[in-house]
This record gives structure tokens, C-alpha cells and sequence, in this order.
């Protein structure tokens, strides 16, 4: 059974190539550099919005919005804020977003903030184009497919590349499932990459979240399918500026060209896996997230090396090419250069407090973890290994395990 299951999803993955290959993939409009936040209203002009609204969070709307709302208000663009988006937005969020939007006559969209204010955003989006989809009707892939008002995305954050994508990631209110919402109508149509909005962010903000802009790079670059020449290059590229200036944006945030370094990373990693897809670390995480409120990146940084050892054989000469790419010091074989790779993502994470593994999965929850991130992952993630449930439960058990690892003082859950 698990080869027929396996054949399909490599046919359907293999049809569905071919159709993306026949759809026209634009990026946003990139405006980046210290200080571009200023140009928000000219980009809204241009985008025919009258009246804003502003979807972001607690934090960053008292740390970051005011210098916002000084632009919008210095060139007479009217403004409605949303500031009570949560890790892993909800459902419920999303229809409070569109209620509200609605309600007060807007034409358009700023987030600001990391990838919960986008891709609640882009929920809220997609629901004010489709008024009588749910956010579940939307659930999956290209099932929006009407425009959404435009999206001007501002990153706070080094790492979702939710500037640049097609998706947005929901979590259902009642019972918990986090799913995808993918669809290219949902790609932002400016991407705001100001490093000033990042020199504030604490270390840890910055290691989780840098590690999940790597976590989109290294899975997009690993596809089976779907990845072309240009989101092979992105790939590359966000994994060489990821080792070259991740450790340093944790070490001295201060320093806005590291800074401005990671945004650039952190989008090209993003416009790569929009193209390339992502796999079964992004599947497992996304059940974490759900149940356990994990934030995403830090559930990327821990689960990907454990994925990139369980996968073996498979990824190794990709691995070994990122190895040489990365400037990780390795010789010999694929192998060895792909096991130098792979150990030297297990440092990074050390040396920036990351934990190795998790204490809170309980073991009632596994067979629906199992069930959700085989469901995610199949057939639309372009996967290098499908994993059946066996696969995906030893995976988990070792994440588990490597919790044990964990230094004294690392809550794991932080």
C-alpha cells in the first residue's frame, strides 16, 4: 500500500509541475534599506489605497507602529489598526480582521510584524475576496482564486519570508489543526525590507527566526520536484548569507548591514520555497505550532537537522553542495560533506541556545500529530523521502529523545 500511496503522490507531484510551470510567478516590489518604512504611503498611493488597514501585534504595534502611523499620518493616508494578531493566528482572528476592515471601508492592507501578521493578513484577504469561502474551503492549493485587495507586507522579522509567498498558515480555533492556505493571489504586492525595524529584536528572536529562513531554503533546494533554475540560485544564495550572517545578527544586533543581510536572506529563502515547496519539517512543525503553540521558527530550527539525518542517502549530494556553498570545512565523500552540514546546523543551534529537542510532545497527542503532518505533507510538499506513520513517529520519538540533551536551563518551550 505505502507504494501505490507513494507512486500517486509522486504522479500527482509531477502533473502538478508541469501546471506551475504554465503559471506567471511574480515577486513583490522590493523597497529595502535604512529608513524605507517612509515610503509606505507613496506605495499605497500607488496601489490605489484610500483608507489602510494595519494588521499587526501587541508588541510591535507600541515598539515599531508608531513609527508608522507618523508616516501614514504625515501624508494624510487614513488608517485602521488590528493589534491583536497571536503567535499562530486563528481563525477567529482572521474573521475579526475581515469584519473589522470591512465595516470601517478599507482598500488595502499593511502588515506589519513577523509571519502571524502576514499571514493573517492574507487570511483576512483572501476572506474579504471570497466572502462565502471559509478560511477552511480555502485550505490547500490555488482555491482562493479571486484578487484580494493589495497587501503591502513590512517584516519585523528575519525569517518567515511571508513578504514573499503564496501562503498563508491559519490555525483552526476549535481543534487546533494548522493548515495552509496557498494560492499565488496571495502574494504581497510590495515587500518593505527596512533593517531598522530589526535592530530591537532580541537574540533568541533572531536565532529562531533566522533558523526557519533556513529551514525554507535548505527544504525548497531539497524538492523533489517543482524547483527550477531561479529558486535553485535563491536557495543558494539565503543559505550563504544565512552562515555568513545569522551568528553575527545574534551576537550584534545592532549592526544594520548584517541586519538588512538576513531580510534579503529571509526573501529569497521565501520566494524559493513559494516555488519549490517545502516538506515534512515544515509538516511536523506546523502540528506543533497547533497543538503546543510552538513558535514556528523555533519548531523549524529544532526539527530540521533531525529530518535531514532520517532522510540519509537522499539529500546528500544536495546537502554536500550546500555544505561547499555554506563554507561548512569538510572533506571527502557526499556523505561526509552532507553529515559535516548537518552537524554544523546542530552547532549553529548551540551556540544560539537553541535546543536540541522538545519535552512537551505527550504521547496521546502522536497519532494526531502523525495524522496531520502525513496529511499536510502528502501529496502536496515535493518531499525527497515520503514518510509513512512509522517514518514520521520515529522522527517524532527523536525529537523527543534529544530533549534529554537539552542544557539544564533550557525550558525547550521558551
Amino acid at each position: 500500500m505505502d507504494g501505490l500511496k507513494k507512486a500517486y503522490y509522486r504522479t500527482y507531484q509531477q502533473v502538478f509541475d508541469i501546471g506551475m510551470r504554465c503559471l506567471h510567478w511574480r515577486k513583490p516590489i522590493v523597497l529595502s534599506g535604512a529608513g524605507c518604512l517612509k515610503q509606505v504611503p507613496d506605495v499605497l498611493g500607488k496601489c490605489g489605497v484610500e483608507k489602510v488597514m494595519v494588521v499587526t501585534g501587541s508588541h510591535v504595534v507600541k515598539s515599531l507602529g508608531p513609527k508608522l502611523f507618523a508616516a501614514l499620518e504625515e501624508a494624510g493616508m487614513p488608517y485602521e489598526v488590528f493589534c491583536e494578531v497571536e503567535a499562530n493566528p486563528s481563525v477567529t482572528t482572521v474573521e475579526k480582521i475581515r469584519a473589522q476592515y470591512v465595516e470601517t471601508g478599507c482598500s488595502g492592507f499593511v502588515a506589519l510584524g513577523g509571519g502571524s501578521p502576514m499571514d493573517a493578513t492574507k487570511g483576512a484577504a483572501a476572506r474579504v475576496a471570497c466572502p462565502k469561502k471559509s478560511c477552511n474551503d480555502m485550505a490547500g492549493v490555488m482555491r482562493v482564486g479571486k484578487t484580494v485587495p493589495p497587501i503591502v507586507a513590512i517584516p519585523t522579522t528575519s525569517g518567515t519570508g511571508s513578504e514573499t509567498t503564496i501562503a498563508a498558515v491559519i490555525t483552526d480555533s476549535e481543534t487546533h489543526h494548522k493548515y495552509a492556505l496557498m494560492d499565488l493571489k496571495l502574494m504581497p504586492l510590495y515587500a518593505i525590507l527596512d533593517p531598522e525595524l530589526t535592530v530591537g529584536l532580541p537574540p533568541r528572536t533572531t536565532a529562531t527566526t533566522g533558523m526557519d529562513a533556513l529551514t525554507h531554503a535548505i527544504e525548497a533546494y531539497i524538492s523533489w520536484t517543482y524547483n527550477t533554475k531561479e529558486s535553485l540560485r535563491l536557495a543558494e544564495e539565503a543559505v550563504k548569507l544565512i552562515f555568513d550572517n545569522l551568528e553575527l545578527a545574534y551576537q550584534h544586533g545592532e549592526d544594520l548591514k548584517v541586519r538588512e543581510n538576513m531580510m534579503i536572506a529571509a526573501f529569497k529563502a521565501g520566494f524559493a520555497f513559494s516555488r519549490a515547496g517545502v516538506g515534512n519539517v515544515h509538516a511536523i512543525a506546523h502540528t506543533l505550532g497547533g497543538l503546543y503553540n510552538t513558535p514556528h521558527g523555533l519548531a523549524n530550527a529544532v526539527i530540521l537537522p533531525i529530518v535531514l539525518e532520517d532522510y540519509g542517502e537522499a539529500v546528500y549530494p544536495k546537502l554536500a553542495r550546500l555544505c561547499e556553498i555554506a563554507g561548512v570545512k569538510a572533506d571527502g565523500t557526499d556523505a561526509e560533506k552532507a553529515q559535516a552540514f548537518i552537524a554544523e546546523i546542530y552547532a549553529m543551534n548551540e551556540r544560539m541556545g537553541i535546543p536540541k529537542g522538545f519535552d512537551f510532545i505527550q504521547e496521546e497527542d502522536i497519532p494526531q500529530i502523525i495524522t496531520w503532518a502525513l496529511a499536510e505533507a502528502n501529496p502536496n510538499y515535493p518531499v525527497p523521502v515520503v514518510y509513512n506513520a512509522a517514518r514520521c513517529r520515529k522522527v517524532i520519538d527523536t525529537i523527543r529523545a534529544k530533549a534529554a540533551e537539552n542544557p539544564p536551563a533550557e525550558t525547550a518551550k521558551a
